[in-house]
């Protein structure tokens, strides 16, 4: 029998794990994708899979601008499809915040990113049903809306197999191997595969895998519900929400329901779960919060709850590059907003293993070494909101 081997080891099959796969195989490298149970079983199968472009930092918005393309043209860029329904997509923040919202559509159309501000009445025209008594403006993107996470995920691992790549199912990693400081290879239960290059994108479960390098990476799980509500037919369609008054986010799925989320009041801490469970209080205060940016919502009815966890960080941004032994790249503590900007992460991680240099985007700010001076919170920038879990 042929010894096993890889030029890449990815640990874990989610959305982040898959784009990495995808990219890998396409510049030509043998790449196996080693999943602890299936496809998509952690955070990307119960992600919310809003593609939006709006964000604080320059950072993130350069990945979602270069993500958002692959969403636009996956067929063309992927094949396959990953779902994405285009329904607008809109950004309410607090007066206090309003500078700060102004801020960051222009700096996101300096890059050319379809984006403006419009004021509550355009609000009022574009989306009936929302109330628009408690702010001026809004940022809008008509393009950007949601996506399959699970139908995403599920088809960068099939381009990456048409491309070479191998994927594992029910093949837990069991240890990370190295001589001297240099990655050799990665244990299963299967046995070991021998490669000199590793990305964890383990998700809730890379602190564990980081400990078989000798990281301490500062991942904690991160618990968090969405409740699916049916829209009675006087709100018939509404655009996807970030809404940080009212501390929520929604999106239509599908004609007749709504995905409804909570920014605040996230469980933090303990071992990640195969199967969270719900808290009990989320969808009486998740129904109840999204009734007072959607009043007519009131006469539809509670569809269902589920429960997803994530590795979140202590700044809530991911932690992406080269970190322990020589041929370890992190990918992971995407904090709950991972989704989005998982094409081009994956791209920026391949091109760090194929040039040695991230060209899609900077994700310089995203190294671990971060940590070494101890930060704690988000990081202070010019027109930064609150921290997106609270």
């Amino acid at each position: 029998m042929g010894r096993d081997t890889a030029d890449v080891v990815v640990i874990g099959a989610g959305i982040h794990g898959a784009s990495t796969a995808f990219h890998l195989a396409e510049a030509g490298l043998r790449v196996r994708v080693l999943e602890r149970r299936a496809i998509a079983s952690g955070a990307t199968g119960r992600s919310s899979g809003i593609v939006r472009l709006h964000y604080d930092r320059d950072a993130e918005t350069q990945l979602a601008w270069a993500s958002f393309a692959y969403f636009r043209d996956w067929a063309d860029r992927v094949g396959g499809e990953c779902g994405f329904v285009r329904t607008g997509f809109l950004r309410i923040v607090p007066s206090r915040y309003e500078t700060a919202l102004v801020a960051n559509v222009e700096r996101g159309q300096r890059l050319g990113i379809p984006s403006l501000l419009i004021t509550a009445d355009d609000v009022a025209r574009l989306a009936p049903a929302f109330d628009v008594s408690d702010f001026s403006r809004a940022a809008f993107e008509p393009e950007s809306g949601y996506a399959d996470p699970t139908l995403a995920c599920t088809s960068l691992l099939a381009a990456a197999r048409r491309r070479g790549a191998e994927v594992s199912h029910d093949a837990e990693v069991s240890g990370i191997i190295s001589s001297g400081s240099t990655v050799t290879g990665v244990r299963t239960a299967r046995g070991v595969i021998a490669t000199e290059r590793v990305v964890v994108a383990a998700g809730a479960w890379s602190a564990d895998v980081g400990r078989m390098i000798g990281l301490d990476l500062p991942i904690t799980v991160w618990h968090h519900d969405t409740a699916f509500v049916e829209r009675p037919p006087a709100v018939a369609w509404h655009p996807s929400l970030i809404d940080d008054i009212h501390s929520l986010y929604l999106r239509p799925e599908g004609r007749h329901l709504t995905l409804v989320g909570l920014k605040d009041g996230n469980r933090i801490g303990g071992r990640p779960e195969e199967e969270p469970a719900t808290d009990p209080a989320f969808a009486e205060l998740a129904a109840g919060r999204a009734c007072r940016r959607i009043p007519g919502l009131a006469e539809g009815g509670l569809q269902s709850v589920h429960a997803g966890i994530d590795g979140i960080t202590p700044d809530q941004r991911p932690i992406i590059g080269a970190a322990g032994p020589d041929g370890c790249y992190l990918q992971t503590g995407f904090s709950g907003t991972g989704f989005k900007l998982a094409p081009a992460v994956g791209a920026c991680v391949a091109e760090s293993i194929t040039t040695g240099r991230a060209t899609t985007a900077d994700v310089s700010s995203f190294a671990l070494e971060r940590f070494a001076s101890g930060a704690t919170a988000p990081r202070e920038e010019p027109f930064a909101y609150a921290p997106a879990w609270q």
